[in-house]
C-alpha cells in the first residue's frame, strides 16, 4: 500500500514538472514571438533551448567565392594617373575648341589686342589732359587724333624715303649683284661665266612657268591689305572706346566674375594695367633709342635709305628678339649690296654694340622688374605667337606673358591673405556638393562597414575651416 502511495506521488511529481515546463515553453514561445526576449520564469527549472545550427561545409551552393569590387583592386597610383588622365584629356579638348574659336575670329581678337596696346599707350596722355582741365570727350580726341596724326606723318615720311631713294637703291643693287658675279669668277671658286648665266636662265624660266602662282599670291597679297585695313580700323574703334569709357567698360566686366572671385579679380585689374602700361612704354622708349642710335650710325657710314631703316628697326624692335635680329640683318645686307663688305661689317659692330646695351643697361632699367619675364619663356611665347598668328601674334606674346605673370602674383598673394578668412559659405551647388562620397562615408573594400570607419576617425581632431566636410 505504501508502495502505491509512493508511486502516485513520483506520478503526481512529474505531471506538475511536465506541465510547468509547458508553460514555460508557452510563455517563452510567446515572448518571442512579441520581441521582448527569452522571459525568466522564477523558481523554475532552466529551459535549454536548442540554438540552431551551424550549416555545414557541404550544405553551401557549390560555386567560386564572392569577388571584391573592381575598383578595390586597380592599385591607388593607377587610380590616381587615370583621375588625372581623363580630366587632362578634357582639358585639352577645351583647349582645342579654344583654338578653333580664335582662328575664326582670329581678326577681331588680334585687333583688339593691339587696341588695347595702344590704348596702354595713350592712355597716360589722357589722364594729364585731364589733370590740365580737358575734359574727357575732349581729352580722348585730342590723344587719339595725335596720335593717328603722328603715326600718319611718319608713314608719310618713310614711303617718301623709299621713293626718293628707290633709283639709287636700284642701281647700288645692280652694282652690287654685277660685283658679286665678278668676285665668283675672278675669285677663288672660279665659277664659270656660263653656269650663272644658266641660274639667271633658270630663274626666268622659273618665274614664267609659275606665272599663275605668282599672281594668286599676289590676289593672297590684296585679301590681306583689306584685312589688315579692316583690323586697322577695328583697332581704331577699340581704342577711342577704351580712351573715352575704359572704367566703366571694366566694371562692366566684372559682372561676369562670380561674386566670390570678383574681389580678387577687380584688385588684381589696376596691377595689370599698370604692367601693361609699363611695357608698352617701355618699349616705345627702347625701340626709339635703337632706332635714333642704329640710324645714326648708317647714316654715317654713308648707307642709302638710313632713315627708312631707322624707322624699321624701331618697328621690329616690337617684335622681341627676333625683331631686332630681322632689323639688324636687313641693314647689314643693305649696306653689304651698296657700300661692300667693309660697311657692312662696320654696320654690324654698330648693330650688336646698339643692341648689347640695350639687352644689358636700358631694358632693365626701363622696364625694370614689373614685367621682367624670363628669356625662355619670351622665346617660346613668341614662337608659339607666330604659329597661332604671325607678326600679330609675336608682337602681343611677350605682353601677354607679362600680364598673365602679374595676375597670377596678385591672386596668389591675395589667396594666401585671405585663406586664414574664407568668409560666407558660397551660394548655389559647389564642386563638393555634387562630389561622389568621401572615403568617410564610402564603405571600405574587404567587408569593413562604414560605421566601423566612422567608429575610428572620432577618435581624430575636428576637421579645420579649409577641410571638406561630408
Amino acid at each position: 500500500m505504501s508502495k502505491m502511495t509512493d508511486w502516485l506521488g513520483g506520478v503526481g511529481e512529474w505531471a506538475s514538472r511536465m506541465a510547468e515546463r509547458r508553460r514555460a515553453a508557452a510563455a517563452a514561445a510567446a515572448a518571442e514571438k512579441s520581441g521582448a526576449g527569452r522571459p525568466v520564469v522564477a523558481d523554475a527549472a532552466p529551459v535549454d533551448v536548442p540554438e540552431p545550427a551551424e550549416p555545414a561545409a557541404a550544405a553551401r551552393p557549390p560555386g567560386p567565392p564572392p569577388r571584391r569590387a573592381p575598383a578595390s583592386v586597380v592599385p591607388w597610383g593607377m587610380r590616381v594617373a587615370a583621375e588625372v588622365g581623363w580630366r587632362l584629356l578634357v582639358l585639352a579638348g577645351l583647349i582645342w575648341v579654344l583654338m578653333q574659336v580664335i582662328s575664326v575670329v582670329s581678326l577681331v581678337i588680334i585687333a583688339f589686342a593691339v587696341g588695347l596696346l595702344v590704348t596702354a599707350l595713350l592712355q597716360p596722355t589722357v589722364a594729364r589732359l585731364r589733370r590740365w582741365g580737358f575734359s574727357q570727350g575732349l581729352a580722348t580726341t585730342t590723344t587719339f587724333v595725335g596720335g593717328f596724326v603722328a603715326i600718319g606723318l611718319i608713314g608719310w615720311f618713310v614711303v617718301w624715303q623709299i621713293m626718293e631713294n628707290v633709283d639709287d637703291l636700284t642701281d647700288r643693287i645692280q652694282q652690287g649683284i654685277d660685283d658679286a658675279q665678278a668676285w665668283l669668277i675672278d675669285g677663288p671658286f672660279h665659277v664659270q661665266e656660263e653656269q650663272i648665266n644658266n641660274i639667271g636662265d633658270e630663274i626666268s624660266d622659273w618665274l614664267g612657268e609659275n606665272s599663275s602662282e605668282i599672281t594668286s599670291a599676289g590676289l593672297e597679297g590684296v585679301s590681306y591689305v583689306l584685312e589688315f585695313f579692316t583690323g586697322a580700323a577695328i583697332a581704331a574703334f577699340v581704342t577711342i572706346f577704351l580712351l573715352y569709357d575704359g572704367e566703366r567698360i571694366w566694371r562692366w566686366t566684372l559682372n561676369f566674375i562670380p561674386v566670390d572671385a570678383r574681389d580678387a579679380v577687380a584688385g588684381a585689374g589696376p596691377k595689370v594695367w599698370a604692367t601693361l602700361t609699363g611695357y608698352v612704354r617701355g618699349t616705345v622708349l627702347v625701340a626709339f633709342i635703337d632706332a635714333v642710335f642704329i640710324g645714326i650710325g648708317i647714316f654715317i657710314l654713308d648707307v642709302p635709305m638710313a632713315v627708312p631703316l631707322a624707322v624699321l628697326i624701331f618697328l621690329f624692335a616690337f617684335v622681341p628678339l627676333v625683331g631686332a635680329l630681322v632689323s639688324g640683318a636687313l641693314a647689314v645686307v643693305v649696306a653689304l649690296v651698296t657700300n661692300g663688305l667693309l660697311t657692312a661689317l662696320l654696320v654690324l659692330g654698330v648693330v650688336l654694340l646698339v643692341q648689347q646695351i640695350e639687352g644689358n643697361v636700358l631694358q632693365p632699367l626701363i622696364l625694370g622688374r614689373m614685367v621682367r619675364v624670363h628669356p625662355l619663356a619670351v622665346v617660346l611665347a613668341v614662337a608659339t605667337g607666330t604659329l597661332v598668328a604671325g607678326i600679330p601674334g609675336a608682337v602681343v606674346a611677350v605682353p601677354l606673358i607679362a600680364v598673365l605673370n602679374t595676375a597670377i602674383g596678385y591672386l596668389r598673394a591675395y589667396h594666401l591673405e585671405h585663406a586664414a578668412d574664407p568668409g560666407p559659405p558660397p551660394h548655389g551647388a559647389t564642386a563638393l556638393d555634387v562630389s561622389p562620397a568621401t572615403p568617410t562615408d564610402a564603405p571600405v573594400p574587404g567587408g569593413v562597414a562604414a560605421e566601423e570607419v566612422r567608429a575610428g576617425n572620432e577618435d581624430r581632431p575636428e576637421a579645420g575651416p579649409g577641410d571638406a566636410k561630408p
